[in-house]
């Protein structure tokens, strides 16, 4: 079997008080290879060494707290989708998801 190398890169333009005024995403396997802006970017490593979680959490200062309600309410589904195909534990994962839900119901979502 060949191994290969997939690059994901993100750059973070900041002000002069270090916050994000804007994020460019890039990935080679991403449709069209071309970079790409997003408002906001949570990146989560499991280090197994450790046993710990490291965390980059960004946003830009244009965010508004629509968008971030609307991020975190799919973030949320997005990880129960993930941790069902990573555990096929279709119990928990579904609690996940009957969190994100009532998160969004909270927040008048859909």
């Amino acid at each position: 079997m060949t191994s290969r190398t997939a690059e994901i890169k993100l750059t973070v333009e900041l002000d002069a008080n270090n916050v994000a005024t804007r994020i460019v995403w890039q990935a080679a396997e991403a449709p069209g290879g071309e970079p790409a802006k997003c408002q906001s970017v949570m990146l989560s490593l499991w280090d197994t060494e450790k046993q710990t979680t490291a965390a980059i959490d960004l946003w830009t200062r244009d965010m508004t707290v629509d968008d971030m309600n609307a991020f975190f309410h799919q973030v949320l589904h997005k990880m129960a989708d993930t941790y069902l195909r990573a555990t096929k534990n279709d119990a928990v994962a579904q609690s996940i998801s009957e969190f994100a839900q009532k998160f969004g119901d909270r927040l008048g979502l859909q």
